[in-house]
């Protein structure tokens, strides 16, 4: 069984959760109080650019609206689903309950065709998170429908203000890379190789060529807030004759802040990065990959009193490593280490490949046990030629170790680990409940590639 399967069977099970496990005086009082936000899953038409038209699911706009809500405040999101098929939406990054959270593994109930449903929970940690919907996109070797899962316009920011922030900055920009109408990869007649390629390629809701410039002055600092909402596309970006000041991974700060030419988000991470603009002129901040800023990946940076087309430079190095914001080594000897090794099985005769966890495929991998309290280690080591974003819902991990160069303090949700590569990463067991372990890539999610945690 994958998870397209597991998600259709559980559906209709989960749909009516909400009803099944309220009083119903209480229910009704719930209901008669006004949401703090709304959200309406629905088809629309999207322009891109003048003529390049996509046809998508969302939120009412590209990206969902951005939710700020303040940390340790209880929050009520209602979401309305007009589509036919029932729906999801994780809140990714959050430290919430697993019926919230979003993940049919986990538990969560799904949205019915045409229903709605109430999300109540106090966002924490502080920082950049974000909301997507978390559905299989139930493609086959031939076809891949790009108004669902990831491939659809179902993403939004979820920003967390700090109870204390400093607000040293002139400009704040949220900026959602995403792509768009996704095709498969012809890679021969004996095996799909699972690549895919997309038309389109924008930060928010256009593409480089149709973007409105970014206006700022000489010695301005522009906060940025990036996220890669793509279904399967790793990216690299950069911003010709300025640095990159990073100050926190996938929401929380880093305990080194530093500057950097090149920033690497991987399927799913976020980085919050100020730039200080001191290089007067008219420019690209975009994707380092030519063919992906044709697709459309870029915002021009104008400077006051500066005109003309956009410029590119290519910049001199990529000087991108997570470590580079971590401590030194702490030493901390875990509970108890889980060795995983992520292997791909090559699918033949016009089959997907599918993706193995010690050897087996959700659901068919019996679920990890954890002990309130305690820490819990990963060894992720991938044997597989394709980069690998993995995502723990509901709790952060620290980074320990890349490719044998040890670290502490890095708190993220996401880590990219690359082909051939060996990463260790520590979870505290601080929030119980089931949870999800899995590759963001959705056609790695979709076939097999995710492990369930369970606290005893």
């Amino acid at each position: 069984m994958n998870r397209r399967d597991f998600i259709l069977l559980a559906g209709a099970t989960n749909a009516a959760y909400g009803l099944r496990n309220c009083l119903p005086g209480h229910a009704q009082a719930l209901s008669q109080v006004p949401p703090d936000f709304s959200l309406r899953i629905a088809s629309a038409s999207h322009e891109l650019a003048p003529g390049k038209i996509v046809n998508t699911i969302g939120y009412g706009s590209v990206p969902g609206p951005l939710l700020r809500v303040k940390e340790g405040v209880p929050v009520c999101i209602e979401v309305f689903n007009d589509t036919n098929t029932p729906e999801l939406v994780h809140w990714h990054g959050l430290h919430i309950d697993s019926k919230n959270d979003g993940a049919m593994e986990e538990g969560s109930p799904m949205i019915a065709p045409h229903g709605k449903s109430r999300f109540r929970f106090t966002p924490a940690p502080s920082g950049s998170r974000w909301y997507h919907t978390h559905t299989s996109a139930r493609i086959d070797a031939s076809h891949i429908d790009c108004n669902l899962a990831a491939y659809s316009g179902q993403f939004g920011f979820m920003y967390v203000e700090p109870k204390q922030n400093p607000g040293n900055y002139d400009h704040e920009v949220f900026l959602a890379i995403h792509h768009w109408e996704p095709k498969l990869m012809a890679m021969g007649t004996e095996a799909s190789g699972c690549q895919i390629s997309y038309r389109y390629a924008s930060f928010n809701d256009k593409v480089l060529s149709a973007a409105e410039p970014l206006a700022v002055r000489e010695n301005d600092r522009v906060l940025f807030h990036f996220l890669n909402a793509s279904a399967t596309q790793n990216v690299n970006l950069a911003l010709p004759g300025h640095q990159f000041k990073v100050l926190a991974l996938d929401g929380n700060e880093v305990p080194n802040p530093r500057s950097v030419s090149v920033i690497s988000l991987a399927v799913a991470e976020r980085v919050d990065a100020v730039v200080e603009m001191k290089a007067p002129g008219v420019w690209i901040l975009g994707s380092t990959s030519e063919e992906e800023r044709a697709k459309g990946l870029g915002l021009p940076i104008e400077y006051a009193g500066c005109r003309g087309p956009a410029q590119w430079k290519e910049p001199e190095m990529n000087d991108w490593a997570y470590t580079k914001f971590g401590m030194s080594a702490s030493g901390v000897v875990p509970d108890e280490t889980f060795p995983m090794r992520f292997e791909k099985v090559a699918g033949t005769h016009g089959a997907l490949d599918h993706w193995t966890i010690n050897d087996k495929s959700f659901p068919d991998i019996a679920p990890l046990e954890v002990r309130r309290g305690g820490r819990y280690r990963f060894s992720f080591l991938n044997t597989s030629n394709e980069t690998h974003p993995v995502h723990l819902h509901r709790h952060s991990f620290e980074v320990v170790s890349i490719a044998g160069k040890s670290s502490a303090g890095i708190l993220k949700d996401v880590i990219n680990v690359e082909p051939y590569h060996k990463v260790e990463v520590d979870m505290v067991a601080n929030n119980p409940g089931p949870t999800l372990l899995h590759c963001h890539h959705q056609l790695h999610m979709d076939y097999g590639f995710m492990q369930l945690i369970r606290y005893v």
